[in-house]
């Protein structure tokens, strides 16, 4: 499995774990408000479930993000490298490595560390379209592509 592949695989684990993650918030929620019932403090009740709809409502704007993930993730090509970075690429830098697919962070991967990025993120806009060779400066530090898998 190339660097590319093993990159990628990080991030449907990632995706995964964090959806499954949300949908048990989803159902726990769901199980705590048919589980509610009216008591003789009706204030506290009626707090109690407000505070699960905003909960329940928190939950399916993260869910709508990981489909964002999800949609990103399916456009990314493991296949086949690049002249010029794009989503999917994987940037050698003397500095720092990089995969541009979604947001994720730093991961090591065969004992090199990678930052997983985006391609609307700060670094991953200035590297979109550079070649092997180019110069960025990010916040303030000059950066060398050296090469582009």
């Amino acid at each position: 499995m190339s660097i590319k592949e093993k990159l990628y695989q990080e991030c449907v684990f990632y995706v995964e774990k964090r959806e499954r993650t949300i949908q048990e918030i989803i159902s726990s929620n769901k199980k705590a408000l048919l589980s509610e019932t009216k008591s003789s403090a009706g204030d506290k009740h009626e707090t109690g479930r407000a505070m699960l709809q905003l909960e329940m409502e928190k939950a399916s704007q993260q869910i709508a993000v990981v489909q964002q993930m999800k949609e990103t993730l399916a456009k990314v090509d493991t296949a086949n490298s690049h002249d010029l970075v794009r989503l999917g690429s994987v940037i050698i830098t003397e500095k720092m490595n990089y995969f541009i697919a979604i947001s994720l962070g730093k991961t090591t991967v065969d004992n090199k560390d990678y930052f997983i990025i985006s391609s609307s993120s700060p670094i991953g806009r200035i590297f979109l379209g550079k070649k092997e060779g180019d110069k960025v400066v990010f916040n303030g530090n000059s950066i060398t592509i050296q090469s582009i898998l």
